[in-house]
């Protein structure tokens, strides 16, 4: 039987953050921080997905990833969406670092995460899911990003931007 790659996201994921508990200095090596970035430390713009701000951040990303991976993997397969997870993963670091006024430090794969609601919405009916759901949801994880301090609100707009590009570029050039 073949592993999900969502199952296999949320395995690495779930397993850095294990590692970084026993590691810490992994954190300070993995998290996203423009200037470091800039300076050539490129990879952060993808293991910012592997560090979180707590138990809490972790689960409520691994659990959303879980709930929207699990029907794109399907409808798409496990190319595509990894295709859409670490583009929507780059859109949402890159938006982070160009679109904060001031440098600052990220973490988690939010971005990624609501690249695949992007996903998700661009899909449409092919998943015969609400699409007005998501638009809720995503209203809601904004209006967040905007009540609660600490959020990248910026992250998670270029990551959704991304998924849904990406995925509408998918479901152009491809056969699904």
């Amino acid at each position: 039987m073949k592993r999900s790659a969502t199952l296999s996201l949320i395995t690495v994921i779930s397993a850095a953050y294990l590692l970084n508990l026993v590691y810490p200095t992994f954190y300070e090596k993995a998290a996203l921080y423009g200037p470091l970035v800039d300076s050539g430390e490129y990879w952060r713009l993808f293991t910012v997905a592997l560090v979180h701000g707590g138990l809490t951040h972790l689960f409520f990303n691994m659990f959303s990833l879980l709930v929207l991976g699990n029907p794109i993997e399907a409808a798409l397969g496990k190319t595509r969406f990894l295709v859409i997870f670490f583009i929507s993963l780059l859109t949402g670091s890159l938006a982070s670092i160009y679109l904060n006024s001031a440098p600052h430090v990220s973490v988690g794969a939010s971005g990624a995460i609501f690249g695949l609601f992007g996903a998700f919405i661009a899909l449409g009916k092919r998943l015969n899911q609400g699409a007005r759901d998501i638009y809720v949801i995503v209203g809601l994880n904004f209006a967040l990003g905007f009540i609660l301090g600490g959020i990248d609100w910026r992250a998670h707009l270029g990551g959704l931007i991304g998924g849904y590009l990406t995925t509408a570029v998918l479901l152009r050039i491809t056969r699904v």
